[in-house]
């Protein structure tokens, strides 16, 4: 009988173009891959389906722990490109005991579209949101590749099968 197997992330770190952001952020939401799909009816047809038709915009946002000058001048201009990495470390439970631990990975191109001006409270930390639009994520799990899209370049892979191969040679590009 196979043991249950739980995977924790509890934790993680914020790069910024290389640079560690150690103990800055408080959340990162990550983007998320939404297939765009579109009503397709036409006689003959019993009924109504959905089809693909490409992928809906990768938006994500950052929580920041404080003001964090380096960091907000990059994220004060929307026309660079800046890279935005997460790595956490999945603790992996087995029978009650952590047997190892896995490195949870997200790579991102991003461009930051709002610059926060702050919330003050008394006697509270000043929460700071900025969001993003992401145009290439890769994720990578125990060190296997997940999912990589880039919506630049036409690549969607999944499981490492670039899953837009035929359409981008049939499109010529």
């Amino acid at each position: 009988m196979a043991k249950i197997e739980i995977h924790r992330i509890t934790n993680a770190n914020v790069y910024l173009d290389g640079q560690s952001l150690l103990g800055r952020a408080e959340e990162v939401q990550l983007p998320q891959i939404k297939a765009k799909m579109v009503e397709h009816k036409a006689l003959g047809m019993v009924g109504t389906i959905e089809a693909f038709a490409g992928f809906e915009k990768l938006e994500g946002k950052i929580k920041w722990a404080s003001f964090y000058a380096d960091v907000l001048k990059k994220v004060a201009n929307p026309f660079k490109a800046v890279q935005l990495q997460v790595r956490g470390s999945m603790p992996i439970i087995v029978g009650g005991s952590v047997n190892r631990e896995a490195p949870i990975v997200a790579m991102l191109t991003v461009v930051f579209k709002s610059l926060p001006g702050g919330t003050f409270k008394q006697h509270e930390n000043v929460e700071l949101e900025t969001e993003f639009t992401a145009y290439y994520m890769k994720l990578t799990v125990d060190g296997q590749d997940v999912t990589e899209i880039d919506v630049l370049e036409n690549i969607y892979k999944a499981g490492g099968v670039d899953l837009l191969a035929q359409y981008s040679a049939n499109i010529g590009s």
